[in-house]
């Protein structure tokens, strides 16, 4: 006998004492999945295949680890569930490493930074006088429902988005021998189907944070198992070894992972190169959330359109200078939540490097370079409301203060398939446009 999983959800499981529990597991011994599908028609999500009931059972256990009871949940007009969580019984604090831990009460010691009207930037020597740059937020806001206060909210992970993972070990984690680097560039992934257009400082200096605005987008994915991204690195440790540590942030489209094609905000890290450690968002323990009106792993709304006005997101990283955590703020100065230093090693101390910029996977699916578009889909060299940006790229020093990052490189290892410009004015400051369209008649 075979069902689908919507009617093996409604018949075989009910909360009990507070989480999910197959009432009946031997009745099926297979079943057919299916996975959902996204609001890009020329993506096909649906995948119908046996599953034991013994797998699903597996899963089901660790959702329950992750999926914690609610206070309250709220319906996103996407198809996210977003579950109000009481902020103590969040998944980070399951970590061995934080059994002890206590959430930060007190706000952290902000970075020093000027002023600068965001009027400014309306107009500038980069071209940005075709549109407005606004900021975006997020799509679950819109039917006006909040998460209470002393909650925060988390994206609930269903049977469907594991599934559509290689393995459940694998669920919202990247590929650890996807990530081999190299010892000349910086998180450059060596024939394995990783393409960058970033920009990035010395491994030489002290940081202590990291700040830019990103341009949001919303690119076409060739297929399920490749993503695009746009992030900020903190990164310390071997690059060729397996001490490396990370902490990443910015917006990704990826149908592998959330079952549509809309731009997300997202966060990861990882204290031994992607191996065992660390994970997206909050799909594993670690990151602690604060704040009860950002969801991570929610869509981004609205996004930019070509020629059109142009949306964007501020993200800053940074070292709490007094307990050593590492904070996230998104937008206006709103902080989102921390990084524990008890997760890392290297960077329990300081960054070395800094990366900004864009990530696709090129998976050659059909034997030619993916079609998969990074940023807004163009290249670097058309500009202002064409190409996608990062701008005002900023770092933080030992003191604390924050500054316009002087002296960067650049990187794009495919530059007829993806490439990156750099600039720098009073406005904008150290900035640069970057992206493209992946397969084209230069790159085949």
């Amino acid at each position: 006998m075979f069902v689908s999983l919507l009617a093996l959800k409604e018949r075989n499981m009910r909360f009990v004492g507070g989480k999910r529990r197959f009432l009946a597991p031997l009745l099926l011994a297979l079943v057919f999945v299916q996975s959902f599908g996204t609001a890009d028609s020329s993506l096909n999500y649906t995948n119908y295949r046996q599953v034991s009931t013994m797998r699903l059972e597996r899963i089901q256990r660790h959702l329950d680890k992750i999926n914690k009871p609610p206070v309250m949940t709220i319906e996103s007009p996407d198809g996210d569930i977003i579950d109000c969580v009481h902020k103590r019984k969040q998944p980070a604090l399951d970590h061995p490493l934080l059994r002890n831990h206590k959430i930060q009460r007190g706000p952290p010691e902000r970075p020093r930074v000027k002023m600068v009207k965001e009027d400014d930037h309306r107009a500038n020597k980069s071209g940005a006088d075709e549109g407005v740059m606004r900021g975006s937020w997020q799509m679950w806001h819109r039917n006006g429902t909040r998460c209470p206060r002393g909650t925060v909210p988390i994206r609930r992970s269903r049977v469907h988005d594991v599934l559509r993972s290689k393995s459940l070990f694998d669920f919202g984690k990247k590929k650890a021998s996807d990530l081999a680097r190299r010892k000349d560039a910086p998180d450059v992934v060596s024939a394995n189907g990783h393409e960058h257009a970033i920009a990035y400082t010395g491994s030489s200096q002290e940081v202590y944070g990291a700040k830019a605005t990103i341009n949001v987008w919303d690119p076409s994915i060739q297929v399920v198992n490749e993503f695009s991204l746009s992030q900020i690195w903190l990164l310390s440790g071997s690059f060729d070894g397996s001490d490396l540590n990370s902490i990443e942030a910015g917006w990704q489209v990826s149908p592998e992972l959330y079952g549509d094609s809309r731009p997300r905000l997202f966060t990861y890290w990882t204290s031994d190169s992607y191996q065992a450690t660390g994970c997206y968002n909050l799909l594993c323990s670690g990151f602690v959330q604060t704040n009860s009106r950002v969801a991570i792993g929610a869509a981004i709304s609205p996004v930019s359109s070509y020629t059109g006005n142009q949306y964007d997101i501020s993200i800053l990283i940074w070292k709490d200078p007094k307990l050593g955590n590492w904070w996230m703020s998104f937008g206006d100065n709103t902080l989102v939540g921390y990084w524990p230093a008890e997760l890392f090693t290297h960077l329990a101390d300081h960054a070395t490097m800094v990366e900004w910029g864009g990530e696709v996977v090129n998976s050659r699916a059909s034997g030619e370079h993916t079609s998969t578009q990074m940023g807004s889909g163009r290249f670097a060299e058309d500009g202002f409301g064409k190409a996608s940006y990062f701008r005002n790229l900023e770092i933080v020093d030992s003191d604390n203060s924050l500054s316009s990052v002087q002296s960067i490189s650049a990187l794009a290892e495919n530059t007829n398939c993806y490439n990156i410009k750099s600039s720098y004015n009073n406005e904008w400051g150290t900035h640069f446009y970057y992206g493209g369209p992946g397969r084209n008649p230069q790159c085949p």
